[in-house]
């Protein structure tokens, strides 16, 4: 029976201890909840007044929980403050949803926290305009020397029609134009950041808006950070190389640049040749600047590329690098040779002067068979004029 009673005090202490109502005192919502566009492309601000009814009480202390639904999580987010302002991120392709409650706390309420049975919402519907927004867009870090982004042209744009691409940090009192933009033909198509700096783990906001005959065009937002969307350099070369037990021990260096060569993940892809072409590949991750690999085979050729990524340890994502030059070993596949390849040297040799004998015996002959004919023509010209002159003769007899 004790231990009944026990459980029914605790939940009296549990149900009282975030209620709505606690000894007969009650608490209002705010009023006047506000949420204040400044053209930063999301990054919205609160505000709120106390609730009309705020109660007097210099010992307990007023709370306010504001509560905003997060778009990028898909989950609402709970905020408890003093203040009667936040600033908070939004997606503005995106119904922004914002509530917020009154507390109080404190000696007037046994220390027990009170919540307000209702609360303040307001609801902002997304930005509307003609067509639909940009494609695919991504910025790139690469090698954190500069930052590109790159988007592409929603297909029922209106003909004509003319984009734009701002971005805000909070390093900004408002909102700059891209410096300098990427065509492909007359179309804008991305945005080059090589001669402005943009901070490093900073929120940035983008807006990518246009206009046309028709009307402002849907505008597409994103926010992001560019320490998030790295693309280290190309690495250059590989050291490849056999020990003396057989193993393969394949050896490279971080790319130049600014990335730190202890926040770089490897991928190394495995390429091994059989005797009969046949070629299996694997790929493998590693932290590591080296590989080994088992004792190879003397009939198999082995190749190997690498590429790096940022690790989980300093960006939450990233982009991988290009893929390395090739390196094999050995350098080129030995081709099998064929059966007339083997014969020796010495007898393609023979068989030139054999018929270099042979072609020498016929220009021989041939010049001993004109040599001969030119001979007899001297005779056979002797002998007609010889029978000529007996004809002759005859005749006058």
């Amino acid at each position: 029976m004790a231990s009944v009673s026990w459980m029914a005090v605790m939940l009296l202490l549990i149900t009282c201890r975030e209620s709505k109502h606690c000894d007969g005192l009650t608490v209002d919502p705010p009023n006047d909840l506000v949420i204040s566009d400044l053209g930063h492309f999301g990054h919205l601000q609160i505000s709120w007044s106390p609730p009309a009814g705020q109660i007097n009480e210099t010992e307990c202390s007023h709370l306010y929980q504001l509560e905003y639904f997060n778009s990028y999580s898909d989950s609402w987010s709970p905020i408890r403050t003093f203040k009667r302002t936040y600033t908070a991120q939004f997606d503005l392709m995106k119904d922004v949803r914002v509530r917020v409650y009154t507390l109080l706390r404190g000696p007037c309420t046994n220390n027990t926290l009170i919540k307000s049975s209702s609360y303040t919402e307001v609801q902002k519907p997304p930005s509307t305009g003609v067509g639909t927004p940009v494609q695919d867009f991504v910025c790139v870090y690469h090698n954190m020397k500069y930052v590109e982004c790159n988007w592409g042209r929603s297909p029922k744009l209106p003909a004509n029609s003319q984009q734009h691409l701002y971005f805000w940090h909070k390093e900004l009192e408002q909102a700059e134009e891209c410096p300098t933009y990427v065509k492909t033909g007359e179309t804008r198509s991305g945005c080059n950041f090589t001669e402005s700096s943009l901070p490093e783990f900073t929120d940035i906001n983008f807006c990518v808006n246009g206009s046309s005959q028709e009307g402002p065009l849907k505008p597409a937002f994103v926010s992001l950070q560019i320490t998030n969307q790295v693309k280290p350099g190309t690495t250059e070369k590989l050291d490849l190389r056999t020990d003396p037990d057989a193993h393969l021990d394949l050896r490279w260096n971080s790319p130049a640049g600014r990335v730190p060569a202890h926040c770089l993940e490897w991928k190394v892809e495995h390429n091994q040749e059989g005797p009969d072409g046949k070629i299996t590949s694997q790929q493998i991750l590693t932290n590591q600047k080296s590989l080994k690999l088992s004792a190879i085979h003397d009939t198999q050729r082995n190749c190997f590329r690498v590429r790096s990524k940022l690790n989980k340890y300093c960006a939450n994502k990233g982009f991988w690098s290009e893929w390395s030059p090739q390196t094999c070993q050995p350098e080129k596949r030995e081709v099998a040779s064929k059966p007339w390849d083997i014969v020796p040297v010495y007898v393609y040799i023979a068989f030139a002067i054999l018929a270099i004998l042979v072609l020498s015996l016929c220009v021989r002959a041939v010049l001993k068979v004109r040599s001969l004919r030119d001979v007899k023509k001297p005779d056979a010209l002797l002998a007609n004029l010889f029978a000529r002159s007996s004809v002759v003769t005859v005749t006058d007899a």
